[in-house]
């Protein structure tokens, strides 16, 4: 049994953020029915190469985009921009629980298919809008993509190095901005879920990536609020460094023996007195320990422009795997810089089965994902789907919720709604 298990999503997203927030609900056991259009699907169907391979070892149709963030999920294709498509959507509706959708503001009213129109059919469904900027505010019906909101919302700004040693604004890795607020939308919908089952009551989600970006600044958010904004300092790009604490930062240590000339890195995260302490132990460093300037956080902060370099000397002395052995004995926080193929080669990642085999998909019997984080001891979460075809499951949903026979197939398809 899994915990969603009853729930009906019917989700009209696409990208990332939506897909990212329905494919969490769907490894929690909802049903998820994607709906997709006709001819073409989701657009991260095409963002690729990488694409899955076939058995020949040929590229597929299926971008590795779309497939890590659509597993566990149905595939309807309708094309909502009929009118035919849309009474679909209304049809299906009363069967489904949650209705999730990332189009422009006033999309989704033209095609009638907004929150006021499907609460009026359905009272108690949840409706889950996702847009760059959000229903209101003078943003509102501008696109927003996650690389723009990362620099609208401050990420940028602090991320990347200093400015004095040469950086500039920098973006992160992966589409933070999308993920988080799609992580913040299955939250939300979790929560309007219960209050639909104890009231009968939905209700409509406003879910808006400059929203999540802003939430995401965290303690530099807070700081500035708190103390910034009337003292006119503004955070800026630290590097590898942690704004308030010291020493957090990535060094560089001495070369592997096995690759000499070749630069290395480890992370030390010292998060307290003691931390220090015993990292200066392992250092061969005491003094630095109890030196007053050093021995208290604030000081090291105060005084990161002497500590550092002094640390930087020291870390030199010694290899990765030398110090990282020698401070996981100490219990010291600190940590390699691992490639994506360091990261899936690594025991424990492969000890908490986050490489996930599916030997079910119609193009491949060993398609490997990144499993879900997700780790429920009542009820896990399911794996019985692999991220659909286009259109994979339209003639199965139809025929299931809506008795649809064979003519009734034949006359949507000659449509075009499906």
């Amino acid at each position: 049994m899994n915990a969603l298990d009853g729930i009906r999503v019917l989700d009209a997203s696409r990208i990332l953020a939506g897909p990212w927030c329905t494919q969490t609900l769907a490894d929690l056991g909802a049903d998820v029915i994607k709906i997709e259009r006709p001819g073409s699907g989701d657009d991260t169907r095409g963002w690729g190469p990488p694409f899955l391979k076939d058995a020949a070892g040929r590229d597929t149709g299926e971008a590795a985009y779309f497939l890590g963030a659509n597993r566990n999920k149905r595939s309807v294709t309708c094309d909502i921009a009929r009118p035919e498509g849309q009474a679909l959507v209304r049809e299906l509706l009363p069967h489904c629980d949650v209705f999730v959708e990332n189009f422009k503001v006033g999309d989704m009213a033209r095609y009638g298919l907004d929150a006021p129109s499907l609460l009026a059919l359905k009272p108690s469904l949840v409706y889950c809008s996702i847009t760059g900027f959000g229903q209101t505010g003078p943003y509102r019906e501008r696109a927003g993509y996650d690389y723009a909101v990362q620099g609208m919302g401050g990420l940028m700004s602090v991320t990347g190095e200093r400015d004095d040693l040469g950086g500039g604004p920098q973006k992160v890795g992966v589409a933070v901005a999308d993920l988080f607020t799609g992580l913040y939308a299955s939250v939300a919908i979790l929560a309007a879920l219960r209050h639909a089952q104890r009231t009968g009551q939905g209700q409509h989600i406003d879910l808006a990536l400059l929203d999540t970006q802003v939430a995401m600044l965290a303690n530099l958010g807070a700081g500035y609020l708190v103390d910034g904004r009337s003292s006119g300092q503004v955070p800026g790009r630290a590097g590898n460094a942690h704004a308030n604490i010291v020493p957090y930062q990535v060094f560089e240590v001495a070369p592997a023996t096995d690759r000499p000339g070749e630069r290395d890195h480890v992370i030390l995260a010292v998060g307290n007195d003691a931390q220090f302490a015993r990292f200066c132990a392992v250092a061969g460093q005491p003094a630095l320990a109890a030196d007053l300037r050093f021995a208290t956080n604030e000081g090291r902060v105060r005084h990161r422009a002497v500590l550092v370099p002094l640390l930087e000397a020291v870390l030199k002395r010694r290899t990765r795997a030398d110090w990282l052995a020698a401070l996981e004995a100490a219990k010291v926080p600190a940590g390699p810089i691992n490639t994506l193929r360091d990261v899936f080669d690594d025991p424990q990642v492969q000890a908490r089965g986050m490489v996930d085999v599916w030997p079910q998909h119609p193009l491949s019997d060993a398609l490997p994902l990144v499993a879900s984080p997700l780790k429920l001891a009542a009820t896990p979460v399911r794996r019985d789907r692999p991220p659909p075809l286009l259109g994979q499951h339209t003639d199965e949903v139809l025929r299931e919720l809506l008795g649809a026979d064979d003519a009734r197939l034949a006359a949507l398809r000659a449509a075009g709604a499906v």
